[in-house]
């Protein structure tokens, strides 16, 4: 198995999707999806990580989940 790959099952297949959630309060409340993720998942497997799409806009997120 390679050092590089998902961290669960060692494949190189990794996908990307953009999702946003509620917070607490009152975005809670009325439903404001104002947080966004980047989710990377195997498509072998399905292991997922979420990365804050604003904190990771400059860097290659599936290096990140590659390692």
């Amino acid at each position: 198995m390679s050092d590089k790959g998902c961290i669960k099952c060692g494949s190189q297949d990794a996908r990307t999707k953009e999702v946003a959630m509620t917070g607490t309060g009152l975005s809670k409340m009325f439903d404001i999806q104002h947080n966004q993720f980047v989710v990377v998942y195997c498509a072998n497997c399905g292991y997922s990580e979420f990365y804050n799409k604003q904190s990771s806009a400059g860097s290659n997120i599936l290096d990140l989940f590659f390692g």
